[in-house]
């Protein structure tokens, strides 16, 4: 405890909070206030951190849509609890993730999910093209407290950072206005909730290592790589037994699934057989779900402010899925999201006269501007025509400053 609480690790876990203010349900100002409050009583938090008399405050709950349906519960710690996790995270994962499976790789220094794909595409190219797909039901909040301390004991003997760790665990949960005991579970939402998932399913990785699996894991999305469908029946039957009966936690039998890889999708990606990976047909559909709302004209935003949006998707979403071999998909979304956007500087010109004065002013004759202006047709049929195309083709696009998916995808595809 005495090396949490010192100030060089106080102040660094400050610059982190600081440096992650944009995490879900995080109060900005606050953050940006709490360098000074530290400043001004760091010591007494010292105090209470070494004599046990930190008590965190309830978490803020927040309900999320999850993107394949459901609600995620996020529990959103006050920004000195954060501060602490951070300070209590800083010590202990030094300590424990040398000693995580080398199949790990969610929320790990050093490691990402671009390096989860990597392996198990190596793994599908080697042959094991039957996937055993687990899904732990609401995982996070699930999460045995006896069964996790006891992991913790195994690393950690301070028993004031024991019991700090517990009350974190048992923080009450306040939600619309009503705070809640929690026995079970450690939601989503501070620094120390992943580190200490990790630590519990590290048993999962143990018991899998030990029969000889391949398998990926990042945070509570497992994969297991087999050669045959009965064999990954079998590892299915097993795993979750080891689960239910070890851990505590529960397989979630709708969505767990054993298939061909190329059947199942494993953060945002499809593998295809031989190793190749794709994108999975619910992310390309999550994404054109934020490109319609980002093109809402009863958004009541400019071009120019749509355009930046889209560009900051684009740059996002490409970044991620740069593994992927998908430069046809990518020219099919450049040319749906053009339209989309003519779709809408049809609409922000509204009338006849505009349609026809914009559509004049990019080089159309005036008949065919005119025509166009005064058909009854649809904004999305008109989108479509020749004189939509003509007067807002590539140059047009470039004017307005627009990145395009499939020249940002070449530009990633030889470093990905």
């Amino acid at each position: 405890m005495e090396r949490i609480a010192t100030r060089a690790n106080l102040f660094r876990a400050c610059r982190k909070v600081k440096a992650n203010k944009g995490s879900a349900g995080v109060d900005r100002q606050t953050v940006q206030e709490l360098a000074e409050w530290l400043e001004a009583g760091w010591l007494e938090l010292r105090d209470e951190l070494l004599d046990g008399r930190y008590e965190p405050s309830p978490v803020r709950g927040v309900q999320i849509p999850k993107p394949a349906g459901g609600i995620r519960q996020l529990g959103i710690p006050t920004v000195r609890d954060r501060l602490v996790q951070q300070a209590v995270v800083q010590v202990l994962e030094p300590l424990l993730d040398p000693g995580f499976s080398e199949s790990s790789y969610g929320f790990r220094p050093g490691r990402s999910a671009h390096e989860a794909l990597r392996a198990g595409s190596s793994y599908v190219e080697e042959g094991r093209e039957i996937v055993v797909d687990l899904d732990l039901e609401k995982f996070f909040d699930r999460v045995n407290h006896d069964i996790l301390m006891s992991r913790l004991a195994r690393h950690v003997e301070d028993k004031r950072l024991l019991k700090l760790v517990r009350r974190f665990l048992q923080a009450g949960l306040m939600q619309d206005g009503v705070c809640v005991r929690r026995e079970e579970g450690t939601p989503q939402g501070g620094p120390l909730s992943p580190l200490l998932a990790n630590l519990l399913l590290d048993d999962l990785d143990k018991e899998l290592e030990r029969r000889g699996h391949c398998f990926c894991r990042y945070a509570d999305d497992c994969n297991i790589y087999v050669r045959s469908q009965k064999a990954g029946e079998r590892v299915l039957a097993s795993a979750t037994q080891f689960l239910e009966k070890k851990l505590k936690l529960k397989v979630n039998r709708l969505k767990s699934a054993v298939a061909p890889v190329e059947e199942r999708k494993f953060l945002g990606y499809r593998l295809w057989s031989g190793g190749t990976l794709g994108i999975a047909p619910q992310s390309v559909a999550r994404l054109k779900s934020k490109v319609r709302e980002i093109t809402k004209r009863s958004r009541g935003r400019s071009l120019k402010q749509v355009v930046n949006e889209l560009n900051s998707l684009i740059r996002g979403w490409v970044a991620y899925f740069r593994l992927a071999r998908a430069k046809g998909m990518m020219g099919d979304l450049d040319a749906w999201m053009r339209r989309k956007l003519r779709c809408l500087k049809l609409k922000q010109c509204k009338r006849a006269i505009g349609v026809a004065r914009f559509l004049m002013a990019r080089g159309i004759e005036r008949d065919k501007a005119w025509t166009l202006g005064g058909s009854g047709k649809g904004w999305w049929r008109l989108s479509l025509s020749p004189q939509s195309h003509r007067a807002m083709g590539k140059e047009w696009f470039n004017q307005i400053g627009l990145d395009g998916f499939a020249d940002r995808y070449r530009q990633l595809e030889s470093i990905a």
